[in-house]
């Protein structure tokens, strides 16, 4: 058993961290709170909602409000494509729409000017940074963060 018993409730503006060595379930957790894995039993509300009751296309709408920063980045292409993915793939803003939202997402996190570098040519801090970018593409209520301060440089 990796997780048994969990109960918790985070509002609006919290800041909530799950800490415990490594192997208690903290990665675990996070892929289940954001629709990676599906709980063996319990569940996950958003705003008073089932998120495993409901049907997929139910669950991307309520994912369209969370964005999530992957431990190591998860960085594929220029950052600027990263960041525009998930407009690209989730409004229908217009291509200069998306350039402007992604120029605005990289200046926020201190990468202007950065667009066409690949994460190969970037330091580990940056790459946080433009993954961090992509977490709020969307501009999210919530934002999940899997060890932030892992790969920093």
């Amino acid at each position: 058993v990796v997780q048994k018993d969990l109960n918790f409730t985070i509002n609006r503006q919290d800041v909530f961290i799950i800490m415990g060595p490594s192997g208690c379930g903290k990665s675990t957790l996070l892929r289940v709170l954001v629709g990676l894995l599906q709980p063996t039993k319990g569940q996950v509300l958003y705003r008073g909602q089932d998120f495993w009751a409901g049907t997929e296309s139910e669950r991307q709408k309520l994912l369209s409000g969370v964005g999530l920063l992957f431990q190591r980045g998860a960085l594929w292409s220029s950052l600027a494509e990263n960041v525009a993915l998930p407009l690209q793939r989730y409004t229908k803003l217009s291509s200069a729409e998306i350039r402007e939202q992604t120029s605005l997402k990289l200046a926020l996190v201190g990468l202007a000017g950065f667009e066409d570098y690949y994460p190969s040519e970037i330091s580990g801090g940056m790459r946080k940074r433009a993954g961090l970018a992509r977490a709020l593409a969307m501009d999210p209520e919530i934002v999940f963060f899997d060890e932030p301060s892992a790969g920093l440089d």
